[in-house]
């Protein structure tokens, strides 16, 4: 499908919750590797096949907190035992000195609550200790010498940026064993939700690392949703005073804000499945940022947890025959029209917006150098237009709704002629309002 990696929830030991929320697995109470997703050689054997389909794995790290206190004893998966309300993890270990002095987090205009106060009673660990920093850097290295290619930081914008710096800088290249290049470093991508007038920002973590950019999602679903015209989308980035390219991690959703949490917005996500599937289209069609896409299970309240059996195991999605799964997961990134853009992105990667197109409102288009075309109709009216590519003369496949297969197209095709131009069709009635060709999908 073209995908390059698979970030996963984290791996840490974490207590185990009556009802078994999906945000247990942020309640961290030790670094052992068990979790509902399987034990420590479970995980290993997964990042070892994965590697070797060239599928990298990107580990959510919980390095901000221990678990809150709770009316019940504090049990993990993996049968280690915690007291919260004394700041005491033995299986770490950590104890009251490990941690800031409690105090809630009232105003995000002060920097020092924001970074040394509990974040939702999650108890805040001092990274500034050296034996706090010394566990952390222990765990992140065990799980990088496993063959982990990076981390998405939980809460990065609730720690300092000297004391990650130095945690970052203690951290081991990449395993050559797992197919890595000598020298090569980890990824980090860190999560620090940033809309603005806070008394911390973005522009602080990015200088050391990637940084997940929220606003992002929220501009994407605006347009896709008729608040704001699509027009104005082709220099989205800098200039919207989000991070710099090379530097932000786009989404539309994540496992946070598609359910209402975290802080970060109004957003779309697979409930909105049109809207949704045409954010993501011009996500991966455009060349800001470095992209990724949500992969869900179905939930119907905010709390509930992935599909599982009495026992509170988790259980495997099912296959259906395109792609597709159910089972009670929804799998996203088993559309076709999401995966197909991930060919699509990958097929034009190097390129730049070369030529733009709208209609002066929710009408656009625009080429990918001479290796690919996108037309999204967010308008509310049938978008029917001859339409100038920079794409070769010839027949091609519409990815949206089609494979092309034997050198046949199992959905659209699209003529471009000896000038450059398609006519594209979109009606508003249309299953999916966008049309997508590339030089790989040429009949």
């Amino acid at each position: 499908m073209g995908y390059a990696g698979v970030q996963v929830s984290p791996v840490q030991e974490n207590v185990i919750i009556p009802a078994r929320p999906w945000w247990e697995r942020y309640q961290p109470i030790s670094y052992k590797f068990i979790s509902r997703s399987g034990s420590e050689e479970e995980f290993k054997d997964m990042v070892r096949r994965c590697n070797a389909a060239g599928v990298r794995i990107y580990v959510d790290a919980l390095l901000n907190h221990m678990a809150a206190d709770h009316p019940f004893p504090v049990i993990g998966m993996g049968n280690s035992t915690a007291h919260p309300e004394k700041r005491d993890y033995p299986a770490v270990p950590y104890t009251p000195v490990d941690f800031h002095p409690s105090c809630e987090i009232l105003n995000y205009q002060d920097a020092y609550q924001v970074r040394n106060c509990e974040l939702v009673g999650l108890h805040d660990l001092n990274q500034t200790h050296e034996h706090v920093r010394n566990q952390i850097v222990e765990f992140l290295n065990h799980a990088i010498d496993a063959g982990v290619a990076g981390f998405r930081i939980d809460a990065a914008k609730h720690m300092w940026p000297e004391d990650l710096k130095v945690i970052y800088s203690r951290l081991h290249d990449l395993p050559t064993s797992h197919g890595f290049k000598p020298n090569s470093r980890p990824y980090v991508y860190q999560e620090v939700i940033d809309m603005g007038g806070e008394g911390v920002t973005k522009y602080e973590y990015n200088s050391f690392g990637a940084v997940t950019e929220f606003k992002y999602g929220i501009e994407l679903t605006r347009a896709m949703t008729g608040n704001n015209p699509l027009k104005w989308y082709r220099n989205i980035g800098e200039e919207w005073e989000l991070l710099p390219r090379d530097s932000a991690l786009v989404f539309i959703d994540n496992h946070d804000n598609q359910r209402g949490h975290g802080g970060a917005g109004s957003v779309l996500t697979h409930k909105q499945p049109k809207e949704y599937k045409m954010a993501l289209a011009f996500m991966l069609a455009h060349p800001y940022g470095n992209a990724k896409v949500m992969s869900s299970f179905a939930f119907n309240h905010t709390d509930q947890g992935p599909p599982a059996d009495a026992n509170g195991n988790t259980i495997s999605p099912q296959f259906n025959d395109d792609y597709s799964c159910n089972n009670g997961w929804v799998c996203e990134h088993r559309w076709i029209e999401v995966y197909n853009m991930i060919r699509f992105r990958n097929t034009v990667n190097g390129t730049e917006i070369s030529e733009w197109w709208d209609n002066s409102n929710n009408q656009i288009a625009f080429s990918r150098g001479n290796a690919g075309f996108i037309a999204i109709n967010a308008d509310t009216i049938d978008l029917k237009q001859k339409i100038h590519t920079q794409l070769a003369t010839g027949s091609y496949c519409d990815v949206i709704s089609g494979n092309l297969v034997d050198g046949r197209c199992t959905g659209k095709t699209v003529q471009v002629d000896d000038q450059g131009f398609a006519f594209i069709k979109i009606t508003v009635n249309d299953k999916d309002r966008v049309v997508a060709i590339h030089k790989n999908a040429k009949l």
